[in-house]
């Protein structure tokens, strides 16, 4: 099987795909014992007959990744993913930078109209007919040495993906879709995607009715177990689980013995450092001017007439999707339209930017103000024009 263990191998096999226009990527790593994923494998294949192979990074052989990096970075040469999110990260991580430019399929999948987030293995059922195996999707890729059948799976991944990016590229051309996925990529480019901030950890943690002192010490704690999951390379969980957290952010414990009280505490914040490191966190954390501490969000108020327009929009979204073969998340979340319901154009949300307000927003924006009516007409619910006369047109 075609897997490359040694430098040598490893610099022969880019140098030949330094030549493709594009190349097939996809990775297999762990991180249920570590709070940065580690790369286990690299799946790269080339195009019309081109070599593919598996990287193994875990080799002796193989000292350095870098003429491989150098490759996801050419921007010569279009990186082809299906759902890169976890990938790019991984090379972000390593690297610093991200992979250009890149094709993501499972984003394409879904400007085609194979619906939100559809699975590779759907993907390559109704694209090419394939059947993708998946016996050894859930392997332990670091365990080594690595059988035939789990590298053969790991280059399936990357084979049939370049039959998949040869089909959507052309469903996109025929349907006059490519800057959708150009704009819908671009939005993977964003280096904050996959920045680790501890300052802002916090985010990702809900409490419920929170006050603005239980919001400024969850930004302390969250921060402070970010680091030190980033310090021993753990999972955050490992250091303290999200409903422990937020419980002391909810709680706010004044000593060792209210926290011994809380739920989910481990042991060792009953009675070793860390929980005296949690209380001066918190403590460090409400001393603070109050005009630092972040504010709980709330929703803007929905009145009558905005609760109507927002069923209205709902109704229009549904046509739209309809008509353009896709779902209707795609094109909107059902926070954009409460949003767009009750701030009009000044809504920032992604339904007023790009392709989508091209083929939704517009007519969501001209339904609001009247330039557009909703109706029966023939027997069935359409959009209209209204004229000048006010009368609707189709």
């Amino acid at each position: 099987m075609p897997i490359i263990t040694d430098q040598e191998a490893l610099e022969r096999a880019c140098a030949a795909w330094a030549r493709a226009p594009h190349l097939a990527v996809d990775t297999e790593f762990l991180r249920e014992k570590t709070y940065y994923p580690k790369l286990c494998l690299i799946q790269v294949a080339a195009p019309a007959g081109g070599r593919a192979a598996a990287v193994d990074p875990l080799a002796s052989g193989i000292r350095d990744l870098a003429p491989l990096m150098a490759l996801l970075h050419d921007p010569a040469i279009t990186k082809v993913f299906h759902a890169a999110k976890q990938d790019l990260e991984i090379v972000f991580h390593m690297t610093g930078r991200l992979p250009a430019p890149v094709f993501d399929t499972q984003v394409a999948a879904m400007v085609c109209g194979y619906g939100e987030q559809v699975g590779y293995e759907a993907l390559v059922a109704k694209v090419t007919g394939a059947a993708v195996d998946k016996g050894a999707q859930f392997t332990d890729w670091s365990r080594r040495p690595l059988s035939d059948k789990q590298v053969a799976y790991a280059l399936g991944d990357v084979t049939h993906l370049l039959e998949v990016y040869d089909a959507l590229l052309r469903q996109l051309d025929r349907r006059g879709r490519a800057g959708w996925i150009t704009e819908e990529d671009a939005a993977l480019a964003d280096p904050a995607l996959y920045e680790f901030r501890p300052e802002e950890a916090w985010r990702r943690l809900k409490v419920r009715n929170p006050k603005a002192k239980n919001l400024v010490v969850l930004r302390a704690l969250a921060a402070w177990r970010e680091r030190e999951a980033q310090r021993a390379d753990r999972p955050r969980g490992w250091i303290l689980r999200d409903e422990a957290l937020t419980e002391l952010a909810t709680r706010l414990p004044r000593s060792m013995e209210e926290i011994s009280a809380l739920r989910g505490i481990p042991p060792s914040f009953r009675d070793g450092s860390k929980g005296k490191t949690v209380l001066a966190l918190m403590e460090e954390a409400l001393a603070t001017p109050q005009k630092t501490w972040p504010q709980p969000e709330r929703k803007a108020p929905m009145d009558a007439e905005a609760a109507e327009r927002l069923e209205l929009f709902k109704m229009l979204r549904k046509m739209h999707a309809a008509r353009l073969g896709v779902a209707p998340h795609i094109l909107s979340s059902s926070d954009d339209l409460r949003d767009l319901a009750i701030h009009g154009e000044g809504a920032d949300i992604p339904l007023l930017r790009g392709w989508r307000l091209a083929e939704s927003g517009q007519e969501m924006l001209d339904l609001a103000s009247g330039r557009l009516a909703i109706g029966l007409q023939d027997g069935k619910i359409q959009a209209m024009r209204v004229t000048q006369r006010g009368t609707a047109s189709s």
